[in-house]
């Protein structure tokens, strides 16, 4: 049985149903979609369609104008990105609302296609749609405390008033090994769990893509997924990926672009002091999920468990994604960058807000932390001195302690303290459902 969760982006949902048109909840399959825009408190009963339901979406494709014309109130439209054309009629059911003055929360639109990659949809509802994001769920929605950002707090919170648990190597295994999708997490069994990863990734590969990309064979494309979760946490190197696959640079792209359309997988851009450079420099890969991506690397619980340290591009993309979760929800309107000079100094991870304030943070998959694993956070704080907030290393320990002016080690147990409270637990299992 899957259990219900609060949401971090619930609140930011109710707030732009009040205003908004349309609101599209947009987000990976299986993230919780149907299920937050179902559960929403609302005055008013909204009718629930969804494009799954074969008639549905027969209906829609056959005459998108007298689809949308034939419902009234407001509606719930599941799975959008399966037919398109709907777009352009809501846009006009939209623009007749507004004109009798009852345009608000008409549309709750969900989609498993990131329809900022497909501009021809967005441009259509352009000032009459928000997009709200939902991610996998996130340590502290597991922990029944989604209210409290950890961003906000990692960026330029007291690190020292609230008190943080030890990161307990065993339940921190189980917590990569689970990842954040909800089906997933619900599953005890590391085999039943592997099973839903290949359920997962079948639906995904053959019916999404073939829809999106009116392509009826992509054999490459579970090949090239296998290939980027190997390279998860790295530079991504088109070049390097052609000779490994065997695929034109150009086809490559493509399938790419398709990747991450379908949010299977995510660039983290490089940050450069000018901003108009900032596309042209090298990004970093990640699979969306810590969970998936030990899926597809066959990682498993008996071997990190024996393993003298954990496997760095795991414990990585684990703090990419909750980094992004919390992203999603961020007071500060935080973005997320990665820093790397050409002399090789990185920075994993760089939490930029609205007026160019930086807050750097580095990863490290060990229990201990020295003076050395803040190399590259000292070099950004001396060059980039009027912007530096703080540097922070995540660990897999057990204390929060100062390393210098602004500079902290602070343990992974951040994303699933239930630190609105201030209460302790004892590691991801003892308070996760």
């Amino acid at each position: 049985m899957v259990l219900m969760y609060d949401r971090h982006i619930a609140p930011l949902l109710i707030q732009a149903l009040a205003d908004t048109p349309v609101v599209l909840l947009n987000g990976a399959r299986q993230t919780g979609k149907s299920t937050l825009a179902q559960s929403l408190p609302e005055a008013t009963p909204r009718r629930y369609l969804t494009l799954d339901d074969h008639t549905t979406l027969a209906a829609a494709h056959a005459d998108p104008a007298g689809f949308i014309a034939g419902l009234s109130g407001p509606v719930v439209i599941d799975e959008i990105q399966r037919a398109p054309g709907l777009f352009l009629a809501i846009k006009a059911a939209v623009d007749r609302d507004r004109s009798r003055g009852q345009a608000a929360g008409r549309f709750l639109l969900t989609g498993s296609a990131n329809v900022m990659l497909l501009p021809a949809l967005a441009d259509s509802l352009a000032g009459r749609m928000e997009i709200a994001p939902l991610t996998p769920l996130s340590c502290a929605e597991r922990a029944g405390d989604p209210g409290f950002n950890r961003a906000d707090w990692l960026f330029d919170g007291e690190l020292s008033t609230l008190p943080l648990p030890p990161c307990e190597r065993a339940d921190f295994i189980d917590t990569l090994l689970a990842g954040g999708f909800p089906e997933a997490v619900a599953r005890s069994s590391p085999r039943r769990r592997e099973a839903w990863f290949d359920s997962y990734l079948q639906a995904v590969l053959q019916r999404d893509v073939r829809e999106l990309a009116r392509l009826e064979q992509l054999a490459e494309l579970p090949n090239l997924v296998q290939l980027l979760a190997h390279r998860s946490a790295s530079l991504l190197n088109f070049a390097e990926l052609a000779r490994s696959t065997g695929l034109a640079q150009t086809t490559l792209k493509r399938y790419f672009t398709l990747l991450e359309t379908l949010f299977l997988i995510h660039r983290v851009p490089a940050w450069e002091r000018n901003p108009a450079k900032r596309l042209v420099k090298t990004a970093k890969l990640f699979l969306p999920d810590s969970g998936l991506l030990a899926h597809l690397a066959g990682h498993r619980a008996d071997t990190l468990g024996r393993a003298a340290g954990l496997p760095g591009e795991l414990v990585e993309t684990f703090v990419c994604a909750e980094l992004l979760k919390h992203l999603a929800f961020s007071a500060r309107g935080l973005s997320l960058w990665h820093y790397r000079t050409q002399t090789g100094i990185e920075v994993d991870f760089v939490l930029e807000d609205r007026h160019g304030k930086l807050t750097g943070i580095e990863v490290k998959a060990a229990a201990t932390v020295a003076g050395k694993d803040f190399k590259g956070l000292r070099h950004l704080q001396e060059t980039e001195a009027g912007r530096f907030q703080r540097g922070i290393v995540l660990h897999t320990g057990r204390e929060c302690v100062a390393f210098g002016e602004q500079l902290f080690a602070v343990p992974m147990s951040v994303w699933w303290a239930r630190l609105a409270t201030g209460a302790r637990s004892h590691g991801p299992s003892a308070s996760l459902p």
